[in-house]
């Protein structure tokens, strides 16, 4: 073992007395960060090369200060993002969300399809959608300018249209035509702040976490907004708290205009977003 590993072990288990959630997986990232090599490649590191400042990459990891906030990187899918102080960082969770969108979208008889992401922070979802959907035309918004440094750069040479706005008052301009509507909304009770990991409540904006007392207050804004931008036939796709399951796709009725409504699970068999289609006439 070179020295690099012989580091890792025990950075590995500092975070992990430090109480983070994946001490090998970070302690390899960061190593392969400061090092500039892949994480399959710390081995190839000669000792003489070791970098001392894995130890204070490491000491900020230990203080719950996110990956992400320390590579400026996440990955997602397929992408690799820029990230960092002011936008919400993509979790693997919503991958899943994003896989169900893709399919339901390949699955329509439409040659170009809408999509409009909701709340984007990083474009993650969004450009998510336009790489792995290639004639798919996509639009996004944020109201964050703190966050829209992130997206921009993100988005940057992708075909996305990225706009600036509230999610529920954006493209009226294409009311009543969209494919595909999705999100994944703040969506965190009010009440549930102290439970919140730090790496979340500590570092990701407040506007990206919370959203009323039980958490479904902006999710019940935009299953009015979903239903003026679809087009009949047109699905929406929301993600949720594994906590809410169940609640969110009572949120999309039949007396509202919807069918088949449904709530789906993540990898981990717990209930992570809801699905609805648009009535049609």
């Amino acid at each position: 073992m070179n020295l690099l590993l012989a580091e890792v072990a025990q950075a590995t288990q500092r975070l992990a007395d430090a109480g983070v959630p994946s001490p090998r997986n970070d302690a390899e990232e960061l190593a392969a960060f400061v090092h500039g090599v892949k994480r399959g490649e710390l081995h190839t590191v000669k000792d003489v090369d070791f970098d001392a400042r894995y130890w204070e990459v490491t000491a900020r990891r230990e203080a719950r200060e996110p990956l992400q906030h320390i590579t400026g990187r996440a990955y997602f899918r397929y992408l690799e993002l820029q990230v960092g102080p002011g936008v919400f960082v993509p979790r693997p969770e919503t991958e899943s969300v994003v896989g169900w969108a893709i399919d339901a979208v390949r699955a329509m008889d439409v040659v170009e399809p809408l999509i409009v992401d909701l709340c984007t922070g990083s474009g993650a979802i969004a450009l998510a959608l336009a790489q792995e959907v290639p004639r798919s035309r996509v639009h996004a918004v944020e109201l964050s300018e703190d966050a829209l440094r992130w997206t921009r750069k993100n988005v940057e040479g992708s075909r996305v249209d990225l706009r600036q706005g509230d999610a529920l008052t954006s493209f009226t301009d294409l009311d009543g035509q969209v494919d595909l509507v999705i999100s994944n909304p703040p969506y965190i009770p009010l009440t549930e702040w102290e439970y919140v990991q730090p790496e979340a409540r500590d570092y990701d904006p407040e506007l990206a976490l919370f959203s009323g007392e039980d958490g479904l207050d902006l999710i019940r804004g935009i299953e009015r907004t979903a239903h003026r931008l679809l087009r009949p036939g047109g699905v929406v796709v929301i993600e949720h708290a594994d906590t809410q399951g169940g609640q969110v796709p009572w949120i999309f009725t039949e007396e509202r205009g919807w069918a088949d409504a449904a709530d789906h699970p993540d990898l981990n068999n717990r209930p992570r977003f809801a699905t609805a289609r648009k009535a049609m006439p």
